[in-house]
């Protein structure tokens, strides 16, 4: 009798009924390499499909994924995650600076506050994922009608917050050819799609949804660096 190495059902056939775990696994050569590579970069299934939907429907995929389908699109932690190290790997390729975080950086003093402030300029990418926490508290406070807990939101940004990523990263790449100052353009865009996708998530019927997103985005924001200049200016007193 054979058993599923996962979960020691009795197989019948060449599939767990149980779990689908196969009963032999697929050996990994050039068909298998490129049949990963095609399941990510397709548009049924994987990373172009969710940025996609997230560009064409952000709220109605996101509220699908929370409730329906989560195999479909990409995970929202490793989507965010991919979108952050793309920004962050294109952007010292290119040599772009996103100046979302300006700063007056003493030399002389090395500040705490200062080295804080330039980790969170130099490193805007990873910094989103920290920023996303405060975000979700002010989506939960003035969406708190909504039966949305704080993770779910989380999940929300994630998607949101990934695909801001993609746009400044277009834009970077764009201003680093031109020479012209397009990324600012690219910052006013992704603060209008966040908007437009919490928006959407919510009410897509109530203008006052999508102007509730866009303040709690900025709202999070403001918190973030309320937080960072606290930290900073802390660890500067207490030494």
């Amino acid at each position: 009798m054979k058993v599923c190495k996962k979960c020691s059902t009795e197989l019948v056939g060449s599939f767990c009924h149980n779990c689908g775990f196969p009963e032999e696994q697929r050996r990994i050569d050039g068909k298998y390499v490129f049949s990963e590579i095609s399941s990510v970069l397709n548009f049924d299934k994987g990373i172009l499909f969710t940025i996609r939907e997230l560009l064409i429907r952000p709220g109605m995929s996101i509220q699908h994924f929370i409730h329906e389908d989560r195999n479909r699109l990409v995970k929202p932690i490793l989507f965010l995650l991919l979108s952050s190290l793309v920004y962050s790997l294109v952007q010292g390729f290119a040599g772009f600076h996103d100046g979302y975080m300006n700063y007056s950086f003493d030399e002389e003093k090395q500040l705490v506050v200062s080295q804080l402030f330039m980790w969170v300029s130099d490193n805007y990418g990873y910094s989103n994922v920290i920023m996303a926490f405060f975000i979700a508290l002010w989506i939960k406070l003035l969406f708190r009608k909504y039966d949305y807990n704080y993770f779910e939101i989380i999940i929300l940004l994630c998607f949101i917050m990934g695909v801001m990523m993609l746009i400044y990263t277009v834009f970077g790449v764009l201003e680093s050819i031109t020479g012209l100052s397009l990324l600012q353009f690219g910052a006013i865009l992704g603060f209008f799609y966040s908007s437009w996708a919490i928006g959407q998530f919510f009410n897509k019927k109530k203008f006052t949804s999508f102007l509730k997103g866009l303040v709690s985005y900025l709202l999070g924001i403001i918190t973030f660096t309320i937080v960072v200049l606290g930290i900073g200016l802390f660890i500067d007193k207490a030494l």
